[in-house]
């Protein structure tokens, strides 16, 4: 088992980038948001000890564009801001392809800017990254961080729809690898779940993994632009890093209790989910029917249905949006599955 602490310190502070994402609405609080950014950007920066190889990716126009020129001024981070508001996706992409500048950086770490991304644990990335390229002999790897709780930090509701989410991501995947004869690799992902953390805002991509997002894109499969830059983020990269050839696995990841900062709140939930479990099916050419099935078979298990009637109602809404997406008829105003327990 390749895991060395201190052989991962080195990697990380000799080939290793990051790249966080920065946008500041302008109905959050401001101060707040350039204080968690400044906290996450100058800790990334004291593991890395290399402040050019922290790059501040900045989602068009925004008030955030202030707080990462003085950043860079201050301590030399590398910020590219992009011509415009795009999504948290396009702003990884251009913070990707600066980093891909530097010939040395191998590792290539994705923080968010809420302040509930530790960079202390930085380091517990790139070992795990070395722990799957020497046991796998692959230079292909995604890391993800995966929670202890989902509902914790994120709160009941949210944290039932991402288990909605990522329940759906690993059928598509399952799918896909029954389809084109290429086993899902899932030995270094699964301990403690029985799914991925897929939507966790916390990876590592390696160097050939990134090279093939720049290369290919992310394609929007017949989406609108926003359904795949903003809301199906996480399932994007994940399913792209897999389809380039990457092998999947988990690390741990320390949330606050409650999250800092979150725009959650300020998008339509709904549209939002549908877009995260619609995309990766498209992309992975999963059948209607199909999806339409699992989407029954895990609403019936998820304890938000217990919400009655608010829960329920949302996921309904959810199945409605994303069977019309799909050109499935309308299912019942049910939810149906086991009578008894």
């Amino acid at each position: 088992m390749e895991s060395s602490f201190l052989s991962a310190l080195q990697d990380l502070r000799e080939s290793s980038g990051v790249v966080i994402p920065a946008y500041f609405p302008s109905s959050q609080h401001t101060a707040l948001a350039s204080q968690l950014l400044r906290d996450t950007a100058v800790g990334c920066e004291r593991q890395l000890g290399a402040a050019p190889r922290v790059c501040i990716s900045v989602d068009g126009q925004n008030a955030a564009v202030e707080t990462a020129a003085q950043l860079r001024a201050e301590h030399g981070f590398s910020v590219v801001v992009s011509r415009r508001n795009k999504g948290k996706l396009g702003a990884v992409h251009e913070g990707l392809q600066l980093l891909l500048r530097d010939q040395n950086v191998r590792y290539f770490l994705l923080v968010d800017q809420d302040g509930d991304h530790f960079p202390n644990e930085l380091t517990n990335f790139i070992r795990t990254a070395r722990h799957v390229a020497t046991a796998a002999q692959t230079d292909r790897v995604l890391v993800i961080g995966r929670r202890s709780s989902r509902h914790h930090p994120m709160g009941y509701l949210r944290g039932e729809l991402e288990e909605l989410a990522d329940r759906i991501l690993i059928d598509c995947l399952q799918y896909h690898a029954a389809l084109t004869g290429v086993p899902l690799n899932l030995q270094f992902a699964l301990l403690l779940d029985d799914y991925p953390d897929f939507h966790s805002g916390f990876k590592l991509l390696t160097r050939p993994l990134v090279e093939s997002f720049v290369q290919n894109g992310f394609p929007l499969h017949g989406m609108a632009e926003d359904g795949v830059y903003r809301h199906a983020v996480e399932a994007v990269l994940s399913v792209e890093a897999w389809l380039a050839g990457g092998v999947i696995a988990s690390v741990p990841r320390t949330t606050f209790n409650e999250q800092p900062m979150t725009t959650f709140g300020l998008l339509e939930r709904c549209r939002l989910l549908a877009d995260k479990i619609f995309w990766p099916a498209r992309r992975l050419a999963v059948p209607a029917s199909f999806l339409g099935q699992w989407l029954d078979n895990h609403l019936a298990r998820l304890r938000l249905t217990t919400l009655a009637p608010t829960g329920r109602d949302e996921l309904l809404e959810i199945r409605a949006l994303v069977r019309k997406a799909v050109d499935l008829p309308e299912a019942p105003k049910e939810i149906v599955g086991p009578a008894f327990l």
